[in-house]
């Protein structure tokens, strides 16, 4: 089990920073016994408790030990929407002052929690809103659990997070540790218990990262792929001119090969004619052939300043049906949430950019339209 590295020791130890194995050591170090992290992990993620002194089964003097050096902080909901179909999209502020965006989605029978791994996002795929704001920074293991955890508690008995996507803004494998130690505890039977099979991570492709994840945390792996060429996907999905298709690929089979059960997404957003003739489904088929794939097409959701379109439908369902004649099984993704811009692609933070990509983005914008 992969942990996230140990917070630094300071007056006030944020207790949301810690999977199981990381809260084990942490009390081992404060002179107790490992047990105490199994009953903390309960009184924080299943009840919901961020009030020591609540903690009925730890003594009174370590419940006073641990209020005096730490404490149970979650991000801030500064902001919530509801969308016509149910969809939930929550604005969350950081202590930086940062915010994030994470969405709920109900269906029949389950919930799916979208949560963010990053501060905007460090990558820069062109029909992604969250990729024009720029990056700031990778968020902590509490910035991330918390998100589940606030849901959790905004929720209450009205619904329930069954199935947890890292699909939200960032690229998780780029804040690796942080990331799995916040899977680690959304599938531990102490904290939310959730199946590997119901926690999907989706990167655009860090190859090393995918090698490295393998090996620490066993989760559904998504990939947004989004062309059939590297031609193609420079320009989609830049992270490819360091780690091309052919790297991308044999990295999913080794994914795969670890565990047989697994199968891979293969997530392709539909762009009018950019990535969704004939040509590009049938280049769809043979370069997933020998991997066990799972395509879901998804309709291109647009955001101001866009220079993309969605696919038409009878496309779309072109698409589609060559995919399915193949034998490889394809879904097409509902949009949900698309009237509060909660849908795939859409989301939006407060970013302090750090790397100026959202200045350079508006100015080739101005520069455009004065042209």
């Amino acid at each position: 089990m992969n942990s996230a590295p140990a917070p630094a020791k300071t007056d006030n130890i944020n207790l949301l920073n810690f999977d199981r194995k990381g809260l084990e050591s942490f009390f081992v170090e404060m002179g107790e016994k490992t047990f105490r992290a199994t009953q903390v992990l309960k009184w924080i993620h299943q009840a919901g408790i961020s009030e020591i002194s609540l903690m009925s089964n730890l003594s009174k003097s370590l419940r006073q030990q641990l209020e005096e050096t730490c404490s149970i902080v979650a991000p801030e909901i500064v902001h919530e929407q509801i969308a016509t179909d149910g969809t939930r999209k929550w604005v969350l502020q950081m202590s930086c002052g940062n915010r994030v965006e994470t969405i709920f989605i109900p269906e029949r029978g389950r919930g799916t929690l979208c949560v963010s791994s990053q501060v905007g996002c460090s990558l820069a795929c062109p029909f992604c809103s969250t990729a024009q704001q720029g990056f700031n920074r990778n968020l902590s293991v509490a910035e991330i659990i918390g998100q589940l955890y606030v849901a959790q508690k905004q929720l209450g008995d009205q619904a329930k997070v069954t199935n947890v996507v890292m699909m939200g803004m960032g690229e998780p494998l780029l804040n690796f540790n942080n990331v799995v130690a916040a899977m680690n505890l959304m599938m531990d039977d102490f904290a939310y218990g959730l199946s590997k099979r119901r926690v999907t991570l989706s990167t655009s492709g860090v190859v090393p990262a995918i090698y490295r994840l393998s090996e620490a945390c066993d989760v559904s792996l998504a990939i947004s792929l989004h062309a059939a060429n590297d031609t193609l996907r420079d320009q989609l999905v830049p992270i490819n001119k360091k780690y091309p298709l052919k790297e991308l690929l044999e990295a999913c089979l080794h994914y795969v090969e670890s565990a047989p059960r697994r199968h891979i997404t293969f997530e392709y957003v539909m762009l009018a004619g950019i990535n969704d003739s004939d040509a590009d489904a049938r280049g769809l088929i043979k370069l997933l052939k020998n991997i066990p794939a799972k395509i879901n097409l998804i309709p291109f959701n647009p955001f101001p300043g866009s220079e993309y379109q969605c696919s038409t439908a009878s496309i779309l369902e072109r698409f589609k049906d060559i995919i399915n004649r193949s034998g490889i099984v394809v879904t097409v993704r509902k949009t949900r949430g698309e009237d509060i811009d909660a849908a795939c692609g859409q989301l939006v933070g407060k970013v302090a950019d750090k790397s100026r990509r959202s200045q350079k983005i508006q100015k080739m914008r101005e520069e455009y339209a004065a042209s």
